[in-house]
C-alpha cells in the first residue's frame, strides 16, 4: 500500500473513505505535521496503491493492520473518515493492543448505502459520483471544493468504489460497539446528510468515555470543508492521551 509520512512525534494514521485517497487529508496534514507524525495511506485499489480493494470492512481492516505491523506502528492513533472510520472501529475492537486511540469522522456503527448508489456506480459511474458528491458537502461549501472532490473520486475505478460501498453497506457493529475500550474522538459536520449527526451522537452515547465534536456549516467532507476546526480537535485529542 502507498504510504506517506510527514512530521515527528505521536503517530497518527489517516484512513480515507470510499473511492478516495490520501489527498483528502492534505489540508489536515499541513496543520498537524508540526505537532505529530502524520501517516497517510491509500487503501488497495485507491490513489497510488495497487490492488482491487475489498468488499468488507474486515478485509480492509486486516490490510491496514498488516501495514501497521510492517511499519512498526504499534501504539498509533487511527483517524478514519466514513469507510475509514468503520475500519478504525474494527481495529479498535479486534486489535486494541495496537491502537492508542481512534478518531471517527463522519461514520457510524452501521453504514447503509442506498441501492440506487450501489447499482448506479456500475451502471453510470460519473452520474452517480456527481450526484453523491452533491450530498457530500454542506450547501455552504464552494463549487471549487465540490468539483475537486468529484475529480478525485472519478480517478478510482467503478469496481473498487462499488466494493467500498458494499463494505459500508454490510458493516454493522451495533451489538458490539459498546465494548470498544479504545479512547475515541467523534467528529461530524452538522450538515452531514450521508452519515447524519445522529449516527455520531449514538457512537458518543455507547462508546465509554468518548468525546463528540460537532462542526457547524460542514457536511460529510468536514475535514476538507473545515480543516482548521478538525485539525484542532484531533490535535487536542492526541495531546490529551
Amino acid at each position: 500500500m502507498h504510504v506517506e509520512r510527514y512530521g515527528r512525534g505521536e503517530k497518527a494514521l489517516f484512513v480515507h473513505g470510499s473511492g478516495w485517497n490520501v489527498h483528502m487529508w492534505y489540508a489536515i496534514r499541513d496543520r498537524l505535521e508540526s505537532s505529530m507524525e502524520v501517516i497517510l495511506v491509500d487503501l488497495p485499489g485507491h490513489g497510488a496503491s495497487f490492488g482491487e480493494g475489498s468488499n468488507s470492512v474486515q478485509g480492509y481492516s486486516d490490510m491496514v493492520y498488516g501495514i501497521m505491523k510492517d511499519l512498526a506502528m504499534e501504539g498509533c492513533f487511527v483517524v478514519g473518515h466514513s469507510l475509514g472510520g468503520a475500519i478504525a472501529i474494527s481495529l479498535g475492537l479486534v486489535h486494541p493492543d495496537i491502537v492508542k486511540g481512534i478518531v471517527l469522522i463522519g461514520t457510524g456503527a452501521r453504514l447503509r448505502v442506498l441501492p440506487q448508489i450501489l447499482d448506479g456506480i456500475i451502471k453510470d459511474k460519473e452520474a452517480t459520483v456527481r450526484s453523491t458528491g452533491d450530498f457530500a458537502f454542506s450547501k455552504k461549501a464552494s463549487v471549487e471544493l465540490k468539483a475537486k472532490a468529484i475529480e478525485e473520486t472519478m480517478q478510482c475505478s467503478a469496481e473498487v468504489i462499488h466494493k467500498d460501498f458494499t463494505a459500508c453497506d454490510k458493516f454493522d457493529v451495533m451489538d458490539s460497539i459498546g465494548s470498544l475500550s479504545t479512547p475515541t474522538l467523534i467528529i461530524c459536520g452538522t450538515d452531514d446528510v450521508l452519515t447524519p449527526p445522529k449516527y455520531s451522537r449514538y457512537l458518543n452515547e455507547v462508546i465509554p468515555g468518548s468525546r463528540l465534536v460537532l462542526i457547524e456549516d460542514a457536511g460529510h467532507m468536514v475535514m476538507m470543508e473545515k480543516p482548521i476546526e478538525v485539525s484542532s480537535a484531533i490535535e487536542e485529542f492526541v495531546k490529551g492521551r
